[in-house]
């Protein structure tokens, strides 16, 4: 049986794209692939749990909505059988990640969040990443990354496109994701749906 380098298990509101608000149980893992500056997650190894450890906390909180994140889900082993444990015992199960690498059998998941990285815009190659989810979400690290966006959308397959603001050292630039946001939706303006953007409810109502 697989064991998982956690960083945490928690419940909250999920608070970006299209499922904000929804009550939620977050398993979220240590480490990642990038090492984005203004990563707002610390990486750092918490705790390893075993898949029934995983399920024994889920319970415990009492969500049937799973929200998989990180650091980088999609880096660590035994992914997939955790999915299936949590999926045996009725879970809704969403995957948030950097699309680098394509999960093993994205199937598994009823939900699936990318956030490519623009500072890693080089790691995107079409025979590794993800390709198809349900949503995108590009956090705006400038208002000048509009090409990268478009390149992600022509790559990415999904429902719903989002702009998310970059939060660094205790600041929300939501004015620099406004102005990437009229860009990106002015390179193309016949495109259905355009470009949103994602607010970080959460962060706004100051909770986890």
């Amino acid at each position: 049986m697989s064991s998982y380098r956690l960083h945490s298990i928690f419940s909250s509101l999920q608070g970006e794209g299209r499922n904000v608000g929804r009550p939620a149980t977050f398993i979220r893992f240590a480490s990642c692939n990038l090492k984005c500056a203004w990563c707002d997650t610390h990486k750092t190894e918490h705790l390893v749990a075993s898949v029934t450890d995983v399920l024994k906390a889920v319970e415990k909180r009492g969500n049937r909505s799973v929200i998989i994140t990180g650091g980088e889900p999609t880096i660590q082993r035994g992914l997939s059988e955790l999915v299936r444990a949590l999926k045996g015992v009725g879970c809704w199960v969403a995957l948030e990640t950097n699309g680098v690498h394509a999960p093993h059998h994205p199937e598994l998941f009823d939900y699936i969040s990318v956030s490519p990285k623009s500072e890693y815009a080089s790691r995107y190659m079409d025979a590794k990443m993800l390709h198809t989810a349900n949503e995108v979400r590009i956090v705006a690290v400038t208002d000048e990354i509009a090409p990268f966006c478009r390149n992600m959308r022509e790559r990415i397959t999904a429902t719903d496109y989002y702009i998310s603001p970059l939060e660094k050292d205790g600041k929300i630039h939501y004015r620099r994701a406004l102005n990437l946001l009229v860009k990106v939706n002015k390179l193309s303006p016949n495109l259905t749906p355009p470009w949103s953007l994602s607010i970080q409810m959460h962060k706004v109502l100051g909770i986890r």
